[in-house]
């Protein structure tokens, strides 16, 4: 998989999920990797991007075809499980936002 989404003509929607990890793995890992893959089986999943520090913030930006779908991701039973544990182990702070990618644009050489 490439660090960058391939991700088709605009308009299509960014959820953009920046955090600070808590000390130790703890089965964040594993988690993650399953999520990721559960993710891009969901119907309007269009690709994810991520990167974290050796500081333990970092950033994943993944890319939906709507709100509907990025509604249905949210309230998936295993996801929610993620998001719990997310809460109670994983990160001492995150952020969440949503927006719509109105144009975009690639480089490459």
């Amino acid at each position: 998989m490439s660090f960058l989404a391939n991700t088709p003509k605009p308009p299509y929607y960014a959820v953009i999920f920046s955090s600070t990890r808590t000390e130790g793995d703890n089965g964040y890992g594993a988690m993650s990797d399953k999520m990721v893959e559960l993710a891009s089986r969901q119907p309007g999943f269009l690709g994810v991007e991520s990167a974290r520090g050796a500081d333990g913030n970092g950033i994943t930006v993944s890319y939906w075809e709507s709100e509907e779908a990025i509604r249905a991701w949210k309230e998936h039973a295993l996801h929610q499980v993620a998001q719990r544990r997310g809460q109670s182990e994983w990160y001492s702070k995150y952020a969440l936002r949503v927006a719509k990618v109105e144009r975009d644009g690639l480089f490459e050489l």
